[in-house]
């Protein structure tokens, strides 16, 4: 790892269930296109997220985020709109994986997940495996990821990772 694999940002909160319907409405599937994805990220649950939305922002949720359908639009909406990390309850396998794929940061922590509130301003340090809460000053231990996962996710998704090596 380089040393610096952190993110940091304010909390965009979200429940359980979170569908990958919801990530991205159905209407825009046409696309593959990452602007045209993040553009409509979250809107059919929260029409101003994407205008709330700075970049590096952290999205924290409850148990099951990404179920629904195995499409790859949902964590390139994400990424693409400068979400710069999830931390949920739990993920649905297909969504954890394809966000891996694709380099977005995801993190399994119920207790972190429970205790944030919209706009509390979090900081990620994925090395030392290890959630800061700077707004309510609570630390929230995460298992880092193995070398191979973070090697995709600094590269920026598995096909960068492999068109560096």
């Amino acid at each position: 790892m380089n040393g610096n694999f952190k993110a940091k940002g304010n909390v965009r909160l979200f429940g359980d269930n979170i569908n990958t319907d919801v990530i991205i409405p159905a209407r825009y599937l046409g696309s593959f296109d990452a602007e045209t994805l993040a553009a409509h990220c979250m809107e059919d649950i929260d029409p101003d997220f994407i205008y709330r939305l700075r970049p590096g922002d952290i999205i924290a949720a409850g148990a099951n985020f990404g179920c629904g359908s195995s499409r790859e639009h949902a964590p390139i909406a994400i990424k693409a709109c400068g979400v710069s990390a999830v931390i949920a309850a739990s993920f649905a396998r297909i969504f954890y994986r394809n966000a891996i794929n694709i380099g977005l940061p995801i993190i399994e922590s119920e207790e972190a997940s429970r205790d944030a509130r919209d706009g509390d301003v979090l900081e990620i340090d994925f090395e030392k495996g290890l959630i800061h809460n700077l707004t309510s000053r609570k630390d929230y231990e995460i298992e880092p990821f193995p070398e191979f996962i973070a090697q995709i996710i600094q590269s920026g998704g598995l096909l960068e990772s492999r068109l560096k090596s």
